[in-house]
């Protein structure tokens, strides 16, 4: 009996999630046969549940309007994992989130044993977060929502789209995935008129309904999605692309690196490879100072010259010590014999 009640609450757990199954679909992921599943759903629908079903070949279940979810169950370490999840989700870029978070967290406390309640409460009211001060743009939490229901249900979406230029166009995509970093959020879709792989900026864009129709999930462009927009935003976007060995290893270079900053690659216990991008050779050799870490440049051997000619200009500088500034070279970079 207590096999068939947890089988129960995840059978609805799985309705809920998703907008419709089959029935070989639920009874691969519940474990049973096809008639166990139906025999459940009868169940569901004696408690009270409505589930829908479509005949055929077509068909499958799925959980109509008006249904109710049972008691929320989290155990100790659920609780703080949920509390944790919504006290760091206001560096998330999404707009309105940090109250959003305090009415969720009050819920929370409301449904929950004193015990818990108790820990969770301790764990809201002597936490501060600690945020970087550089931040990206913030997204309508409905959109996130409008987006993560066309890529769960496979639905054509329809949107306006603003490029880094301000210039809008009309997009027609299967969206696949939604990907976040500490500053902004992505959308990784099938561009349609393009007939290619895209990854559009959130806050860039403003869907067009009506969507659909459904579409067949193509393979994605990458197994490690996150790794494939990082690649993204921080190469392939940038006229000038460069590739350091820096004198650390990966997981200190991490540290002042995010993912939208480059790509990192492990050597060894004392270096790593990155690789980035910028605008122009000159933003991009201040962008490595900035780093605080030394390092070798692999290529392109560009950088290597716009680095000398900025040393020299800075030499300059510092030997001149009062006297007037002399002329900027505009010439040839300086070449070391």
């Amino acid at each position: 009996m207590l096999e068939t009640s947890a089988r129960l609450l995840r059978l609805l757990s799985l309705l809920q999630a998703h907008r419709e199954w089959s029935g070989a679909d639920l009874a691969d992921r519940l474990g049973v046969t096809p008639r166990t599943v139906r025999r459940d759903v009868d169940r569901l629908r004696d408690l009270g549940y409505p589930v829908d079903a479509s005949p055929g070949t077509g068909g499958g279940y799925r959980l109509g309007a008006g249904a109710e979810l049972p008691p929320l169950l989290l155990d100790d370490d659920e609780a703080v994992a949920v509390a944790v999840g919504l006290r760091t989700a206001a560096g998330q870029g999404i707009e309105g989130i940090g109250e959003t978070s305090v009415r969720a967290l009050a819920k929370l406390e409301q449904v929950l044993p004193n015990r818990l309640r108790r820990r969770v409460s301790a764990l809201n009211a002597f936490t501060v977060p600690m945020l970087r001060g550089r931040r990206g743009p913030v997204v309508d939490p409905a959109l996130l929502t409008e987006l993560a229901h066309a890529c769960r249900d496979g639905e054509l979406l329809r949107f306006e789209y603003l490029d880094h230029n301000g210039t809008a166009t009309r997009r027609t995509a299967e969206p696949h995935r939604l990907v976040c970093t500490e500053h902004r959020w992505y959308l990784v879709a099938w561009d349609v008129d393009r007939a290619g792989w895209r990854t559009f900026r959130t806050d860039r864009i403003t869907p067009k309904p009506p969507h659909g129709p459904r579409f067949a999930p193509r393979t994605p462009p990458a197994d490690d999605l996150a790794a494939y927009v990082s690649r993204g935003v921080s190469l392939q976007a940038y006229a000038a692309r460069a590739v350091l060995s820096l004198h650390t290893s990966a997981e200190r270079a991490a540290e002042v690196i995010g993912p939208s900053d480059g790509v990192l690659e492990a050597v060894d216990d004392t270096r790593c490879v990155l690789r980035t991008g910028a605008p122009d050779l000159d933003v991009l050799v201040i962008h490595v100072m900035l780093l605080g870490v030394d390092f070798e440049v692999v290529e392109p051997p560009e950088l290597t010259d716009r680095i000398r000619t900025m040393r020299d200009r800075l030499s300059r500088a510092l030997a001149s010590g009062g006297e007037a500034p002399r002329p900027a070279d505009d010439g040839d970079p300086v070449r070391e014999p």
